[in-house]
C-alpha cells in the first residue's frame, strides 16, 4: 500500500485497515481445585487446549526483537483532543504502511514497531485535514515523543453536512469485534436492541433475550459498566434507547480476565456518544409503532461540555405493545387411553417505560477525572390473557371445557448510581481507575386468574374458581472495584484489579384461592424468600509478544462466592460457598498483511438469577405452573475460538464450548392430574460447536451488503427424573443485510433472516424466517431525519415447537404481533464550537440476574 492508497483508505475509520497490521492480546485459564476432576473429563476441550499449548511452546522459540515506541497527543486547532484519529508510520521510500494506531479519548497515541525504515508520521480523521510530519529514522529500541500534533478542521462549522456510511463498519480486534454505528443508516429509526440484533453472531429472540453464537447468557454493558438489569427490564430499556445515541458496539465472544467471569455467552458493550470540546449537542425524537396496537415513543438527549465539565442526560419514554397468539396441544396417557388438551390463547401486553440517564465528568487536571452517573427508571405493565381449552377423555364423546382469564399488572422502580475516578500516573501510560456502584429496585405485581369449567354444551352448569397472586420484591446491590494498568518495556503491559459485590433481595409471594364467589383463602404455596450473595474477585493479566508476528495476552481471575438463600415460610436455608479460577488466553498471529489468525480460550460462570432460586409456584393458567428451584447450581463453560480474518473484513470463525450444569427449562407432566410444571434445572452437560462466516460485499458504489452464515452443533445430555436425555442436532442461521443509497437523499435498508430447525433441551423448534425494510430521508442539512421501518413484512416469524420426551407429548404454535410499521422523526441540534463526538468509559455484573 502506498501513501496515495492510504489517504483514500483513511477517510474510513482506520481500525478496519489497522486490524490487518496491529498485534494485540490473549488469556488462558485453569480451573479451581474443586473443579479439576470435572474439568479433566472434558476430553474434546482438552484436545483443543492441548493443541493451543503446543502451538505456544513452538512460538516461544521465536526470538523477539527490540520494540520502538512512538507516542504523542493529537489536538485540533482549538486545543481540544481528537479521539479515534488514524495515526500511521509511512515509509518515505515506497510509501508503504509500517505500523499504526488509533488515538485514545484524550487524543494520545502510542505506536509500537520492530521494523527499521525512514518514515513520516501521518494523522488523519474524518472532518480534519491530513497531517504529515518531517521524516525520521525508525530503528529498533527508538523511544520518540512527537509531543503535540495539531490538525486543522476541514469543515467550517456545525451546519456542514455529515458524511454518512450506509453500512456499519466492522472492526476486528484480537479480543472483540467493534461495530461502528454512528453516522450509519442503521442508527436511523432504530433502537439499541435493533442494532444489537444486527451485529455479528447475535440473535435477539421474540422476548428480547440476546443470544450470541447460539448461546444465551450474554452480559450487556454500557460504557464499560454493566447494566445490572433483569432480562425483561434490559430489553425494555434497550428498546427505549435511540440508536442515534450510540457510537459503537463491542461484541466480545470470550472476554479477558479483566471482565467479570459472569456470562457464559460473552459480553456486548454499548459505547455512547459524548462531546470532547466546549459546545452543546443533542436530539429530540418522536415516533411510534403500529402492529394492531399503537405504541408511542419519544425522547430527548442533551450533551454539554464547558471547560472542565462534561455532562450528558437523556430521558426516554416508550411503550411496548404486543398481542401473542399461542396454541398448545397436549396429550396425556391414561390407563383408559389418550386425553387431549387443545388450548387456544391470546395474550395482550402493554408496557409503559420511562428512563432517565445522566452523567457528569469533571477533569481535575489533564491526568485525573472524576465522574458521576445516575440512572432512574419506572415501568408499568398490563397483561390480559384469555384462553379456551377443549378436553377430550378416553371412552366418551363428551368434551370438557376450561375458560380462563388472567388479568395482571405490575410496577417497578429502579435507581442506579455510579461514582468513578480515573488517573494517569506517568507519561508511559500507567493508569488506575476505580468505581463504586449502588442499585436499588422495587417491583410489585398482582394477577387474578379466573377459571370456569363445564362439560358438554351446558356452560351454565360450570364451576368457577379464582387464584390471586400478589408479589413484592426488592433488590439492593453494592459493588466496588479498582483496576491498575502498567505499560512495560518492549510494548508489554501488566494489568490487575480487585472487585467486590454485595447483593440482598427480599421476595414475598402471596397466593390466595377462592371457589365460586367465596372469600379468598391463603394457599400453602405462598412463600417469602430472602437471598444474600457476596462475591470477591481479583485478576491479573499480562500482554506481550513472542515475535514480530505473534502477540499474546494471558490472564487469570479468581472469584470467591458466598451465597445464602432463606425460605422464611418453609424454614429452609440453602448455602453455597465456592472459589473458582477463570483463566483466559488470546494469541494473535499475523500470517501476512492480509491474513491473521486469532485464538482465544477461557472459562466462564453463569450464576442463577435470584428469582429462580426462590421455591415459588406461579400459575400461568390452571393447567400450567412455573416453579422455582432453590437447589439450582451455577453453570460453568469452557470456550475456545479460532478466528481467521482476511483483508480485515472477511471472518471465518470456529468455536467450541462445553458447559457443565447448564441451565435449561424442564417440562414435567403429571398424567394423573393432567397438569404441566416448568422449572429451570441443571443439565449434566451441553456441548456447542459452531462455525461463523461474515462476508461483506460492495456490489455497487451505492449498494453494499453484509452477509452472515452461522452453523451450530448442539448436544444435550442429562438425567431428568427417571429418564435420560441425550439428543443432538446441527442447525444454522443466515442473515443478509443490504444498504442502498438512493437519489434525493433517501437511504434504504433490507434485512432477511432465517433460523433453521434446532433442538433446545427437551424441545425441538421448527425453522422460521422474516424480512424487514427501512427507509430514511434527511432534511434541513441533516438536522431533521424521518425514518420508516417495516417489520416481519410477510408475517412469517411464527414459531412452532414440540416436546416429545418420556411421557410428555406437547406441541406449540406461537405468533407475536411482529408484523408492523414504525416511524421516527428526529431533530438534531448543536450550538457552540465545532466538536467531535466520542465515547465514555466505565463497571460490571449482578443486575443481569434480577429476573
Amino acid at each position: 500500500m502506498n501513501a496515495e492508497d492510504f489517504l483514500i483508505f483513511n477517510k474510513m475509520p482506520f481500525k478496519a485497515i489497522l486490524s490487518l497490521f496491529s498485534i494485540h492480546g490473549i488469556s488462558f485459564s485453569i480451573v479451581g481445585k474443586n473443579n479439576i476432576q470435572s474439568y479433566l473429563k472434558m476430553k474434546t476441550a482438552n484436545y483443543l487446549f492441548l493443541t493451543l499449548f503446543v502451538y505456544l511452546l513452538g512460538l516461544s522459540n521465536l526470538a523477539a526483537k527490540e520494540v520502538s515506541r512512538i507516542s504523542g497527543k493529537i489536538l485540533d486547532q482549538k486545543g481540544a483532543p481528537v479521539a479515534y484519529a488514524n495515526v500511521a508510520l509511512i515509509a518515505v521510500e515506497g510509501n508503504g504502511l509500517i505500523d499504526g494506531a488509533v488515538s485514545d479519548e484524550d487524543g494520545s497515541f502510542i505506536i509500537e514497531s520492530v521494523k527499521s525504515a525512514k518514515v513520516s508520521l501521518v494523522v488523519s480523521s474524518i472532518g480534519f485535514s491530513t497531517y504529515t510530519s518531517e521524516p525520521f529514522e525508525l530503528t529498533p529500541g527508538l523511544i520518540k515523543d512527537m509531543g503535540t500534533v495539531n490538525i486543522q478542521d476541514e469543515m467550517t462549522g456545525l451546519d456542514e453536512v455529515t458524511v454518512k456510511s450506509t453500512r456499519p463498519e466492522i472492526i476486528i480486534e484480537p479480543d472483540k469485534t467493534v461495530v461502528n454505528v454512528e453516522g450509519t443508516v442503521m442508527a436511523e429509526g432504530s433502537n439499541a436492541l435493533d442494532v444489537i440484533g444486527r451485529s455479528p453472531g447475535v440473535y435477539v429472540d421474540q422476548d428480547g433475550i440476546i443470544n450470541l453464537n447460539g448461546r444465551s447468557g450474554v452480559v450487556v454493558m454500557i460504557n464499560d459498566r454493566q447494566t445490572y438489569m433483569s432480562a425483561t427490564d434490559l430489553a425494555n430499556f434497550l428498546r427505549s434507547m435511540p440508536a442515534d445515541n450510540i457510537k459503537s458496539l463491542e461484541v466480545i465472544n470470550n472476554p479477558s480476565a479483566r471482565f467479570d467471569a459472569e456470562g457464559a455467552a460473552g459480553v456486548i458493550n454499548i459505547k455512547l456518544k459524548r462531546n470532547t470540546v466546549d459546545g452543546v449537542f443533542g436530539n429530540v425524537q418522536l415516533g411510534g409503532q403500529y402492529n394492531g396496537l399503537w405504541a408511542p415513543i419519544g425522547g430527548v438527549a442533551l450533551n454539554v461540555k464547558k471547560g472542565k465539565w462534561t455532562t450528558n442526560a437523556n430521558f426516554n419514554h416508550n411503550q411496548y405493545a404486543i398481542f401473542n397468539d399461542l396454541d398448545i396441544n397436549r396429550n396425556f396417557t391414561l390407563p383408559e387411553g389418550i386425553s387431549n388438551f387443545n388450548q387456544d390463547s391470546r395474550i395482550t401486553q402493554r408496557d409503559k417505560n420511562w428512563f432517565f440517564n445522566g452523567a457528569a465528568n469533571y477533569e481535575i487536571n489533564e491526568n485525573q477525572n472524576l465522574g458521576l452517573n445516575i440512572q432512574a427508571s419506572t415501568s408499568n405493565d398490563v397483561n390480559t390473557s384469555t384462553s379456551l381449552t377443549n378436553i377430550t377423555n378416553p371412552g366418551t364423546d363428551i368434551i370438557d371445557y376450561l375458560d380462563s382469564r388472567n388479568d395482571a399488572n405490575g410496577h417497578s422502580d429502579r435507581i442506579f448510581a455510579n461514582l468513578h475516578y480515573d488517573a494517569k500516573l506517568d507519561t508511559l501510560g500507567t493508569k488506575i481507575s476505580s468505581d463504586i456502584d449502588f442499585t436499588r429496585m422495587n417491583a410489585n405485581s398482582e394477577s387474578l386468574l379466573g377459571n370456569t369449567y363445564w362439560s358438554g354444551e351446558d356452560q351454565g352448569s360450570g364451576m368457577r374458581n379464582q387464584i390471586l397472586t400478589l408479589n413484592e420484591m426488592y433488590y439492593n446491590i453494592f459493588t466496588a472495584k479498582v483496576d491498575f494498568v502498567k505499560p512495560l518495556k518492549n510494548g508489554n503491559s501488566f494489568e490487575t484489579g480487585l472487585k467486590g459485590s454485595w447483593v440482598k433481595s427480599d421476595n414475598d409471594l402471596d397466593l390466595q384461592r377462592a371457589n365460586e364467589d367465596g372469600p379468598f383463602q391463603p394457599d400453602p404455596s405462598s412463600n417469602r424468600f430472602i437471598y444474600n450473595e457476596n462475591v470477591l474477585a481479583a485478576y491479573a493479566s499480562y500482554k506481550g509478544k513472542f515475535s514480530e508476528k505473534v502477540s499474546y495476552q494471558a490472564g487469570l481471575r479468581g472469584e470467591y462466592s458466598d451465597i445464602r438463600g432463606n425460605s422464611v415460610t418453609l424454614d429452609q436455608i440453602n448455602e453455597q460457598n465456592y472459589f473458582n479460577l477463570f483463566p483466559s488466553v488470546f494469541v494473535q498471529h499475523k500470517v501476512s498483511d492480509n491474513y491473521q489468525i486469532i485464538y482465544n480460550a477461557n472459562r466462564r460462570i453463569t450464576r442463577p438469577n435470584y428469582r429462580l432460586l426462590n421455591p415459588f409456584i406461579y400459575y400461568i393458567d390452571p393447567l400450567t405452573s412455573e416453579q422455582g428451584n432453590p437447589g439450582l447450581k451455577p453453570q460453568y463453560s469452557n470456550n475456545f475460538e479460532m478466528n481467521h480474518v482476511v483483508k480485515g473484513a472477511y471472518q471465518f470463525t470456529l468455536g467450541y464450548s462445553e458447559t457443565e450444569d447448564a441451565f435449561m427449562q424442564v417440562f414435567m407432566q403429571d398424567q394423573e392430574s393432567r397438569t404441566t410444571t416448568t422449572f429451570t434445572d441443571n443439565f449434566d452437560k451441553t456441548r456447542n460447536a459452531n462455525f461463523r462466516a461474515i462476508v461483506p460485499v460492495q456490489i455497487k458504489e451505492w449498494w453494499s451488503t453484509s452477509n452472515m452464515l452461522q452453523v451450530n452443533y448442539n448436544r444435550f445430555k442429562s438425567q431428568i427424573g427417571d429418564d435420560f436425555l441425550d439428543q443432538d442436532q446441527t442447525s444454522f442461521m443466515m442473515r443478509t443485510q443490504h444498504n442502498l443509497t438512493l437519489p434525493a437523499g433517501f437511504k434504504l435498508e433490507l434485512i432477511g433472516m432465517y433460523i433453521g430447525p434446532q433442538i433446545w433441551g427437551q424441545g425441538t423448534i421448527d425453522g422460521f424466517g422474516w424480512v424487514e425494510a427501512g427507509v430514511t430521508k434527511s432534511l434541513m442539512k441533516d438536522k431533521l431525519t424521518l425514518a420508516v421501518n417495516g417489520t416481519d413484512l410477510f408475517r412469517t416469524q411464527e414459531i412452532r415447537a414440540n416436546v416429545n420426551f418420556a411421557d410428555i407429548d406437547t406441541s406449540f404454535r406461537q405468533y407475536r404481533s411482529n408484523q408492523g410499521i414504525r416511524f421516527t422523526l428526529r431533530w438534531r441540534f448543536a450550538q457552540g464550537e465545532s466538536f467531535r463526538v466520542n465515547s465514555s468509559t466505565g463497571s460490571t455484573e449482578e443486575r443481569n440476574r434480577l429476573n
